[in-house]
Order: C-alpha cells, then sequence, then structure tokens
C-alpha cells in the first residue's frame, strides 16, 4: 500500500512540475509591451548608425525579462517594400523566431514563408537594442510588419563563451 501511494504522489509531482514548466515556458515569463507612438517601429539607413521611425499603426508586441530574444511584435506600415528597399539596410537571410501560439499575429511559418518567396523582406531596425542582440523587422508586400529580436556575432560569441574581442563594445557590468 506504502509503494502505491509513494508512486502517485510521484506521479503526481512529475505533472505539476511538467505543466508548470510548460506554463512557464508558454505564458509566465511574456507581458504585453506598452506602445510607445512613435517610437515603436525603426529601421536603420544605409550607411547610417542611428534607426530611424517609420510610419506604422494596430502596433502590439510582446517581450519577456528572462531573455532578451524573447521580443515579438506586429504592426502595418503604408510604405512600400520598394522604397524601404531602397532607404534602409537590409538583412541576409533573416529566420524568425517562433511565437507563443497565443499571439496570434505572428505565425512564423507564414513569415518565413514570405521571406523566402520574396513576398517580404528583411531589414534591421535597431543595433544593440540590448547587448549582442539585434532587431530585425520585416514588412511584407501587403504592408504587415513583424519584428524580433535575435543575437549579433557579439552577442553569439559573449553567450557561448568565446573571447569577444576588440571588434565589440565591451560587455556591461550587472
Amino acid at each position: 500500500m506504502t509503494g502505491k501511494v509513494l508512486v502517485i504522489l510521484l506521479a503526481l509531482c512529475a505533472i505539476s512540475a511538467g505543466l508548470s514548466m510548460y506554463y512557464l515556458q508558454v505564458y509566465g515569463y511574456y507581458f504585453e509591451v506598452e506602445p510607445r507612438p512613435g517610437q515603436d517601429v525603426t529601421l536603420v539607413p544605409q550607411g547610417g548608425d542611428r534607426a530611424e521611425v517609420i510610419a506604422y499603426e494596430g502596433f502590439q508586441a510582446i517581450d519577456a525579462d528572462s531573455s532578451p530574444i524573447r521580443y515579438r511584435a506586429c504592426f502595418t506600415t503604408p510604405l512600400d517594400l520598394d522604397a524601404l528597399s531602397a532607404a534602409y539596410t537590409p538583412v541576409e537571410n533573416p529566420e524568425p523566431l517562433t511565437a507563443p501560439a497565443w499571439f496570434d499575429c505572428y505565425d512564423t511559418g507564414q513569415i518565413d514563408e514570405a521571406l523566402k518567396s520574396g513576398r517580404a523582406r528583411a531589414y534591421l531596425g535597431a543595433k544593440n537594442v540590448h547587448y549582442g542582440v539585434d532587431r530585425i523587422v520585416a514588412v511584407t508586400e501587403d504592408g504587415r510588419g513583424y519584428a524580433w529580436h535575435v543575437l549579433n556575432n557579439c552577442g553569439q560569441k559573449a553567450y557561448d563563451g568565446t573571447v569577444i574581442g576588440e571588434e565589440c563594445p565591451p560587455r556591461p557590468e550587472n
């Protein structure tokens, strides 16, 4: 009898731990980003370092304090792809990161397919929004836009333990 109770107790603990981990990964750490009109969507001009705000509306985003690359955003813009491509820094081979299923406006599969087919183009949204993390902004032909964060070269080196080198700025102290 004691063995059965112990097995049931262990099974309940395992199920509880699994459900807790699932909740924390999918819902727990995320929060909605408060829109800042006229500041939320930026792109880096070709040959420039400072990001510029572009025209947008319908902005919604999520982020998490647990990781600098959990940021995801959606918006619409009246700007066309040719005008954006002529003025802003393109990103080669962008790979959109997944978002939780409950963040409906951001569908990683559709974004990736649009980028690969040429119906969307990706641009550098901002450099070093966090140490070693850049913001990528993708815009489709019909004006839907998406943003996410990726590790840049300095970030990849910093987080995998490789010596950072002189080309990267010093890592901020915590």
